[in-house]
């Protein structure tokens, strides 16, 4: 009952043969990414190693990658699948196994049961170990320079240079896989004043400097924050390990660094999105927002500020994701729910840290340049 070869070969065995028999004649390709856990890289050569034994085509990061930029793989590789090895924000003696649809989306109904189904009829015994070289393909680069591109094209709100030179972050990944990605991300959005908790910035799945590497927790921030107030920097932000969440400090009238909880978070993102598309005439009609059950009613009520539909589901990203994927004939615009997870667009299917990172470097920018801050905006 632990995470071991035997219980992902078989996870990994059940979801090849659902694959087959979803899509019949069809060479299946499989996305695998890993974080940077103990045994996530073995664990995802192994995972691998069992999918090019069922002949499925498969592509492995050669190294630790954010959750987002798995769930972006998935559609960009045009995959009919993606695993993702990562426990998240939990504690380091955990670890676990994402699976993702072809629309880059967490597994949901029919799927998640299909799949559970095809595992529960195997033994140990059949699952096949014997892995075929030439089925699999590293990835890492080409499609960093995808993600890269893609969350800068579309987080981009014509924030003027001078405005983003006068912004100073500090950015921690929290010992997680965030520093492989976010930091060029924001050098080559403009931003040049950031600063990164040099103790924090190494991946290393025993978390030696937090008692828990979750951004929900004030304490998990306590390094940045003390950096920031060194620094005098205006925007503090942290990640969790597989980069699909993050924590924000912010400074209030007085100056003081303050945490924003989730639900703030998400409120300034959203409104702050909503605001730019009717300032720049691009609503047609047809946009929407989302969140869920468990998070603030406010996102409701921007939506309905700026006539956009609003739709909410149970608690998890896999449900906004699934609303996408139902409705073709609508923009998704973002989302996100009080866990401190956000989605820019619908070019990810999950939370991303990385775009929401961005997202918040710009309003924090263009609030600055009006000698004002993301609290005020805020209120």
């Amino acid at each position: 009952n632990r995470i071991n070869k035997y219980t992902l070969g078989k996870n990994t065995q059940g979801l090849a043969n659902y694959l087959k028999k979803q899509f019949p004649g069809e060479t299946i390709k499989l996305a695998i990414a890993h974080d940077c856990r103990h045994n996530s890289k073995e664990f995802a050569k192994l995972v691998a190693d069992v999918a090019t034994a069922n002949d499925i085509q498969t592509y492995l990061f050669s190294d630790l990658r954010p959750t987002p930029e798995l769930s972006f793989s998935v559609k960009h590789l045009e995959c009919h699948a993606g695993i993702v090895l990562t426990a998240s924000h939990n504690p380091p003696e955990y670890n676990g196994y994402k699976v993702y649809w072809q629309d880059g989306g967490q597994l949901v109904p029919p799927q998640d049961a299909g799949v559970i189904e095809e595992i529960n009829t195997l033994q140990y015994q059949d699952v096949n170990f014997h892995a075929k070289k030439e089925l699999l393909t590293y990835i890492d680069k080409e499609v960093d320079e995808a993600y890269i591109n893609t969350v800068i094209k579309k987080v981009d709100f014509q924030v003027a240079q001078e405005a983003k030179d006068n912004l100073k972050i500090v950015f921690t990944s929290l010992h997680g896989t965030s520093i492989t990605i976010l930091p060029e991300v924001l050098k080559r959005a403009g931003y040049s004043k950031v600063q990164l908790v040099k103790e924090q910035e190494t991946p290393d799945g025993d978390f030696p400097t937090v008692q828990s590497p979750n951004p929900e927790e004030p304490a998990a921030l306590k390094m940045a924050i003390d950096l920031a107030n060194k620094t005098q920097a205006d925007v503090v932000m942290g990640t969790d390990p597989d980069s699909d969440r993050i924590g924000i400090a912010v400074r209030d009238e007085d100056g003081k660094l303050v945490l924003l909880n989730g639900n703030q978070a998400m409120a300034i993102k959203t409104y702050f999105l909503l605001d730019q598309l009717k300032k720049k005439n691009k609503t047609k009609g047809n946009e929407f927002v989302a969140s869920t059950i468990v998070s603030t009613p406010l996102i409701r009520k921007i939506a309905d500020h700026f006539n956009v539909k609003y739709m909410e589901g149970l608690t998890g990203f896999k449900w906004i994701a699934k609303m996408v994927k139902d409705h073709p004939e609508l923009q998704f615009i973002g989302g996100g729910e009080e866990s401190f997870g956000y989605m820019v667009g619908d070019f990810v299917r999950d939370k991303d840290a990385i775009s929401a990172a961005l997202l918040i470097a710009e309003i924090a920018a263009t609030q600055k340049a009006k000698n004002s801050n993301l609290l005020a905006y805020l209120n």
